[in-house]
């Protein structure tokens, strides 16, 4: 009976868990045979019967009849007078089938089980969880924010499990209240210890690209290709597309008629200014319309070192470099080149490296690795917009635009 009472107890895991009751009884007898092993030393002699239509339970512990005096393992072995308790009739040498009773396992054993079959339950739960969440990485998903922490916002989906949104991957612009729901993609899902930590991710390029598949049907159906993207979150992003099928407009059927389609993208992104590029296996093209809204004069190519001379009208070189320089960043990042920006009158120009004598050589380098390498190009740009550029002080900044403007006044 009192097996038939704790099963019955065990099976009011089935009703909180989403476990079936075959699972629920296979990982009872696991936990079972866990308790034989720590009584007896062994369970392989044991037999478990679960019955889960009827919530019954038998455990048999089968041993064979040695002579009195002869039992060297008392879990394999009885001795002929022990059996003959059980049936007067058993001979030296026969097997004996004895029911062992939970209780006989003494209570301290009992509680152990019980805690055991819990913590296995939760396992099991936990490792369905991670394959869950493991198939979904790359996807978008949407989760209630349950709690909010200085270093990361708490999610929770229908099914209660808890998703974190870290800082790092929230738009800056990003402001959610408890119970608002906020979608983002599946980054990672790891196992720490049992328990699986699901990340999400707004700022992924990965984010961008399946809202496209999301909100242009082209895209999803596979007219339209995203063959990439790159972002700096809540700022600036680019999208290259193409498509297979000459009648179709990737750039327009993703934009939409005065920017109706990728509206509610820019609006999930706080905004974010996106450019939508059609893609082309012709490089010099390909770098001429990352480089849009800025029209370049003409272009040449280092395929080698994988650099781009950008020739361009003085007027379109603050459009090409962008605010805070995220144009011509995220330009580079499309195509894969490193783009030099020279204006048309270069020859009046002066190279910032001719400044070595009185601009330490580390100043000049920082300046070259956001693609200001002339004087000119310098003093065209806002101090507010250079310090976002580099990595130079405000104080340097201002120091090196002195130097270069007693150059120009002389």
């Amino acid at each position: 009976m009192e097996n038939v009472a704790l099963i019955e107890s065990f099976s009011e895991f089935k009703d909180d868990k989403l476990i079936d009751r075959v699972t629920l009884m296979a990982i009872l007898e696991d936990v079972l045979r866990n308790a034989l092993k720590k009584k007896y030393g062994d369970d392989d002699n044991f037999d478990i019967i679960i019955n889960p239509d009827k919530g019954d339970l038998e455990i048999w512990r089968n041993r064979i009849v040695v002579a009195d005096g002869e039992v060297e393992d008392p879990n394999q072995e009885i001795a002929l007078s022990e059996a003959q308790k059980i049936e007067p009739d058993f001979e030296v040498g026969e097997d004996v089938a004895e029911e062992v009773k939970l209780v006989d396992l003494g209570r301290r054993s009992i509680l152990a089980l019980r805690q055991n079959l819990i913590s296995k339950i939760h396992e099991h739960d936990n490792t369905n969880i991670y394959k869950q969440f493991k198939e979904l990485e790359g996807e978008i998903y949407t989760a209630e924010v349950h709690h909010i922490r200085h270093r990361a916002i708490i999610l929770l989906d229908d099914e209660g499990n808890e998703i974190i949104l870290p800082k790092d991957k929230q738009i800056p612009s990003d402001f959610f209240r408890k119970g608002e729901n906020v979608r983002g993609i599946i980054e990672s899902v790891e196992l720490k210890g049992s328990k699986p930590a699901i990340i999400m991710s707004r700022t992924s390029p990965i984010f961008l690209e399946k809202l496209f598949e999301q909100e242009i049907p082209e895209v999803f159906d596979g007219l339209i290709t995203v063959k990439k993207v790159v972002r700096i979150p809540g700022e600036k992003a680019k999208v290259a597309v193409d498509s297979y099928d000459d009648r179709i407009d990737p750039v327009g059927a993703c934009v939409g008629m005065k920017g109706s389609r990728i509206h509610g993208i820019v609006r999930e992104l706080g905004n974010e200014n996106i450019d939508v590029i059609n893609y082309t296996n012709n490089i010099q093209l390909f770098v001429t319309r990352a480089l849009s809204p800025a029209r370049v004069t003409s272009l040449k190519l280092d395929e080698e070192n994988m650099r781009a001379e950008v020739l361009l009208k003085p007027e379109e070189v603050s459009k090409a470099i962008g605010r805070g320089g995220h144009n011509i960043r995220l330009a580079g990042q499309l195509t894969g080149y490193e783009i030099d920006v020279f204006r048309e009158g270069a020859e009046e120009d002066v190279e910032l490296t001719e400044f070595s004598d009185e601009i330490d050589g580390w100043i000049i380098d920082e300046f070259s690795k956001a693609g200001l390498d002339t004087a000119k190009s310098i003093l065209e740009q806002d101090v507010e917009d250079l310090v976002k550029r580099t990595d130079l002080e405000e104080e340097t900044i201002i120091e090196v635009i002195k130097i270069l403007k007693e150059e120009f006044e002389d």
